[in-house]
């Protein structure tokens, strides 16, 4: 018998202040059997850090190789920006970058792997990839206090961020690295 995915329910009260975007998220995710609580929380972050019109996650979820884990579409369904988790192989990197104008990597990993990898082989447009890496103790004190029905208070300020979970705050740097 197949593993069932188990569903978060992710209520945030979004406060990017480096951005200047304010929003209350309604967020339901299926958390794979396979997936780690840091995993989910990675792309849990992504999507809320870049949010905006047009963001969705995968519908395919972590089976599908051929889609991002969170993308932007504009209102045509064009692809606008390709957001993975984790260290994609340079392969995937290439293809994302030729495919979208924006892509963007968050990794729970440490980020040196992915500037190893991406020197594999040459990567369209690497120069231009965003890649943010979130500390693991971070994800890991944060996943300690988030169950499936949970009520996240996030703040992002000078390039830190700030999670409230009922009277308990999280906090660590969110950090942009180069592959190039």
């Amino acid at each position: 018998m197949a593993l069932q995915a188990t569903v978060y329910h992710l209520q945030i009260e979004l406060s990017d202040v480096d951005r200047g975007v304010y929003e209350a998220l309604d967020l339901r995710l299926a958390r794979h059997p396979s997936e780690s609580m840091s995993y989910l929380l990675t792309r849990t972050l992504a999507y809320a850090l870049l949010y905006e019109e047009g963001i969705a996650f995968s519908k395919g979820g972590l089976s599908s190789t051929d889609e991002p884990p969170v993308s932007i579409r504009d209102l045509q369904g064009n692809l606008r920006g390709w957001i993975d988790v984790g260290t994609p192989s340079a392969e995937r990197l290439h293809k994302a970058s030729k495919a979208c104008p924006r892509v963007v990597v968050f990794t729970q990993h440490d980020p040196l792997l992915l500037v190893k990898e991406a020197a594999t082989r040459p990567i369209h447009k690497v120069e231009q990839i965003e890649v943010y890496a979130l500390d693991p103790a971070f994800l890991e004190e944060l996943g300690a206090v988030t169950d499936r029905n949970a009520r996240w208070t996030l703040l992002r300020n000078d390039g830190v961020l700030y999670v409230t979970v009922g009277e308990q705050t999280v906090s660590a740097p969110l950090t942009k690295h180069a592959l190039a």
